[in-house]
């Protein structure tokens, strides 16, 4: 196929690979390693897809392989990845005054996966407006803890990695071999990249809806109740699905490892409980771990099956088949067992293309696991639980792995390279390629045939 005659949905996943191989050349370069010489091209090319897909499973430890050219491209391309890279382009584009045409409105809005042409400019340019300020806040406070301990201008690059990267949900830093688990007493530092995750994986249109909504109750005096009431059903159900994740996933962690010696069993009460709620987040597609992930036990590891593979919400910078697509996915369900003949929440009725879509989104996601998880087993030596982990972990491109990762031979590696891919590109293009790539109307209606089910 060649690249003038691609449609608008097949750029998405074009625009990534182009983003990962421009990664993987600079990678390999001797300047970006700190020892002076070239990467090999497997080890950039992880390292190059784990960024650009913000998954943060890594085969070399990011602090020290790199140097500070090769941490600096890792950043850019998280930055990148984490935006969308067609996002991206058209910010570039609109900052240099080159017009957007149609096609490449389109193209935008298929990435961003926004309905709608109409201000879509204005909705690009206040993503990034929001993007910059809170990265920069993050930066601030984490200076606070990181400058004294590192030195002023190694305490700020690493704050500045740490910020992009927990608002991506990225899950690397420059810190140390450790992730937060050397880091886990310091409330400051749990609570801004636990903060810095929740607001980039809650969505673009959760932010605006928020401030709206908040705007809203300051002019009308609304109370909390009244506000709430007024927030379009979208945000309703990201937010309450987003609490209702953490909540479960806080308490499943806290019950399963109270006593486990080996992750928070030793803790004080207070710090069980920071990290418990830590692990909950960071298994929204975060992938920074204040605990041993190779320690937790069978029910931690399950629940996290579960939080890795729903992930974030929709138009933001986590992974997984995110909120509203489970949601939309049960909802169906209890529609159908209560007998209702429409999907309606909110006393809104939910499109049929909808419950589809997200329909779809679970089929490919399932298979996805499924296929990767025999093929990963098939090295060898590998334990069910651990190769689970680490293909949800991928495809949900959350970053946590049981120790996995740096062990991978090389098929192993081009395994995960590959969930990574899919995971960051599916449940976005291949969503859009389901329902509009090749999509034609039925000519004739059909009569009813005679099928059973269940």
């Amino acid at each position: 196929m060649k690249l003038k005659r691609l449609k608008p949905v097949h750029y998405i996943p074009v625009s990534f690979l182009a983003a990962i191989i421009a990664g993987t050349i600079l990678l390999m370069l001797p300047i970006s390693s700190a020892s002076g010489k070239g990467t090999d091209i497997l080890t950039a090319l992880f390292t190059a897809t784990t960024s650009v897909c913000v998954t943060g499973l890594v085969v070399v430890d990011t602090y020290a392989h790199w140097s500070f050219f090769g941490q600096l491209v890792i950043l850019i391309l998280i930055q990148i990845g984490g935006l969308g890279v067609v996002a991206v382009g058209s910010m570039i584009m609109v900052m240099t005054k080159r017009k957007l045409f149609l096609s490449n409105r389109m193209l935008l809005g298929d990435s961003l996966n926004v309905d709608g042409k109409k201000g879509l400019i204005h909705f690009l340019k206040r993503m990034f407006r929001g993007v910059a300020i809170i990265e920069v806040t993050g930066i601030i406070i984490y200076s606070i803890k990181f400058i004294p301990m590192l030195g002023f201008f190694k305490g700020l690059w690493a704050s500045v990695f740490q910020s992009i990267s927990a608002f991506c949900n990225a899950g690397m830093d420059i810190v140390g071999p450790n992730s937060m688990i050397d880091l886990r007493d310091s409330n400051l530092l749990m609570i801004t990249t636990m903060t810095l995750i929740i607001i980039g994986g809650i969505g673009f249109v959760v932010w605006f809806d928020v401030i709206e909504g908040i705007k809203n109750a300051i002019t009308y005096r609304y109370n909390l109740k009244q506000g709430l009431s007024h927030l379009p059903e979208h945000t309703k159900i990201v937010l309450i699905m987003t609490a209702f994740l953490i909540l479960s996933g806080s308490v499943i962690v806290f019950a399963a490892e109270y006593n486990n010696p080996d992750t928070i069993g030793q803790m004080s009460l207070s710090g069980k409980i920071m990290n418990s709620v830590f692990q909950s987040v960071t298994y929204r597609t975060a992938g920074f771990a204040s605990i041993p992930q190779d320690k937790l036990t069978e029910i931690s590891c399950t629940a996290g099956y579960i939080l890795m593979f729903i992930g974030g919400s929709p138009v933001g910078t986590a992974g997984g088949i995110k909120t509203m697509t489970a949601f939309l996915f049960f909802i169906n369900a209890y529609s159908y067992i209560n007998g209702k003949s429409e999907n309606v929440v909110f006393h809104k009725r939910v499109p049929e293309d909808l419950m589809k879509k997200a329909s779809a989104i679970i089929l490919f996601s399932l298979t996805a696991i499924f296929i990767m998880n025999m093929l990963l087993m098939s090295r060898g030596g590998i334990s069910h639980t651990d190769s689970l982990y680490e293909v949800i972990s991928a495809l949900g491109t959350v970053g946590l792995s049981r120790g996995l990762t740096p062990n991978l031979d090389s098929i192993g590696r081009i395994i995960i390279i590959v969930s990574m891919y899919l995971g960051r590109i599916g449940p976005i293009s291949m969503a859009i390629f389901l329902a509009k790539g090749n999509h034609t109307e039925n000519s004739i209606t059909h009569a009813n045939g005679k099928f059973y089910v269940g």
